[in-house]
């Protein structure tokens, strides 16, 4: 695969050069499966700009069976001059969120509804259709129906779900009682906002209400967002922990342990500081990259520990640009400043001064000069996706694993992205590393460096 992809490399780079689009528009999705083997959109030029519809990702796609990702995200786009070994900076300019409402909660699986893996190999249960097309038939958990033969289809429902409204700015969010949920149930798609050519069936036809009267705070960002894995695969699993259901599956989309590690881009993070203003770095594999994005979330803790969130519909800005031999395996995160680990943040004025005084009272003639950088890990569970973080981290910087840990521990931090088996490792790196790898102007516009 690799070969065959390398092979087109010149042919594709010759024809962006001479139709790549200043802003590209996208209202397209996918069949949950990205497969480097489908035509792109774009290209975009190099410093141009992607803007998209996206739909919501998660329970909607998990209870659509013929959707074979998990989450529907959107038809990848080329960028221009991108070749494999490149990586692809995406700097998020906004993220509005459209969903009026959603729903959400734990998930309990449906036996006898899929082939190995209810996110991706769904079968109906009644008449054994892969993948069976299926029609909404009234409202809640055994709303969703058979088109060949009328069974109950869902490969999942709730054990503790939620439904939520969201003010008009969107600034806050309410779960609502029973009465609310059917009521809202009724009118879906609509509230959901669902793009027009999205395929999912809204959550919200569910109807969940265990939790009621609780109110939170909205801050969105996208759960998805990355470049196209170098082998066909579905867009939930195109990620270290998730992914390990690849390994062996009874289905089309099976993969070796060392193919998973190989073609994925680690594109489904679900680390909420992937939000407007901040900088995420993705690797090349395939020619062109193939960026795409969805499963927008409109709030989530570190961890998204009930395996899920408040998924919604929204409008994505992105502003993309070629880093030409970067060379990584997986993403670099330059957060928002707020999003930064307390010992990560870089030191004021008078912090540093502090600092420098007391290093020359010490025989020192200075300090480094640094600033933050977040390396994500992943990996099969949580201590897994560290050392992964750890060893991507050295790699990028020429540092040992021992100094990373070290960096890390004494200005920085490692936070969970998303449990099982995401992290993010933060520090404070040498300024001089970064530039280096051509990354610095990135912490500089950021951090006012």
């Amino acid at each position: 695969m690799q070969e065959e992809l390398a092979s087109l490399r010149l042919d594709t780079s010759e024809s962006m050069a001479e139709r790549a689009l200043r802003t590209v528009f996208v209202n397209e999705f996918t069949d949950g499966v990205l497969d480097p083997g489908r035509p792109m959109l774009g290209p975009v030029a190099d410093g141009g700009v992607i803007v998209a519809n996206t739909a919501p990702g998660c329970w909607g796609p998990m209870i659509t069976p013929e959707i074979r990702g998990g989450h529907e995200v959107t038809r990848p786009v080329a960028v221009e001059g991108a070749e494999i070994g490149d990586a692809i900076a995406i700097r998020i300019r906004s993220i509005v969120v459209t969903s009026a409402a959603t729903a959400s909660g734990n998930d309990k699986v449906m036996a006898g509804r899929f082939n190995g893996d209810p996110f991706c190999a769904a079968v109906c249960p009644n008449c054994g259709t892969e993948w069976p097309r299926t029609r909404v038939e009234g409202i809640g958990p055994t709303a969703v129906r058979c088109m060949k033969c009328g069974a109950d289809a869902t490969p999942f429902t709730f054990s503790n779900g939620y439904t939520i409204v969201f003010d008009e700015e969107r600034e806050i969010g309410v779960t609502v009682g029973k009465s609310a949920a059917e009521a809202m149930a009724e009118d879906a798609a609509r509230l959901m906002a669902l793009p027009d050519a999205s395929i999912q069936h809204p959550i919200l036809t569910f109807a969940p209400a265990d939790l009621v009267g609780v109110a939170t705070r909205l801050r969105p960002f996208l759960g998805q967002l990355g470049t196209t894995p170098s082998v066909a695969m579905p867009d939930s699993h195109n990620a270290g922990d998730f992914g390990t259901f690849l390994i062996g599956a009874p289905h089309r989309y099976a993969l070796t342990a060392e193919e998973l590690a190989a073609h994925k881009t680690d594109g489904h993070l679900d680390v909420n500081a992937v939000r407007a203003g901040a900088v995420l770095i993705c690797p090349v594999k395939v020619p062109g990259g193939g960026i795409y994005l969805g499963d927008m979330h409109a709030l989530q803790g570190d961890g998204e520990i009930a395996g899920h969130t408040c998924d919604v519909a929204g409008a994505v800005t992105l502003e993309v640009s070629v880093i030409k031999g970067l060379n990584i395996d997986g993403p670099i995160l330059f957060p928002v400043a707020e999003d930064l680990p307390h010992l990560a943040r870089p030191l004021r004025r008078t912090e540093r001064r502090k600092a420098v005084a007391l290093g020359r009272a010490h025989g020192l003639a200075g300090i480094e000069r640094d600033a933050p950088i977040t390396v994500i890990g992943t990996g099969a569970n949580l201590n897994a996706a560290t050392e992964n973080g750890l060893k991507r981290a050295a790699d990028l910087l020429e540092m040992t694993v021992p100094e990373v840990m070290n960096r890390a521990t004494m200005a920085g931090s490692i936070e969970i992205g998303r449990h099982p088996g995401v992290v993010r490792v933060t520090f404070r790196a040498p300024l001089k590393a970064l530039e280096a790898r051509n990354l610095a102007a990135f912490a500089r516009d950021l951090y006012g460096l």
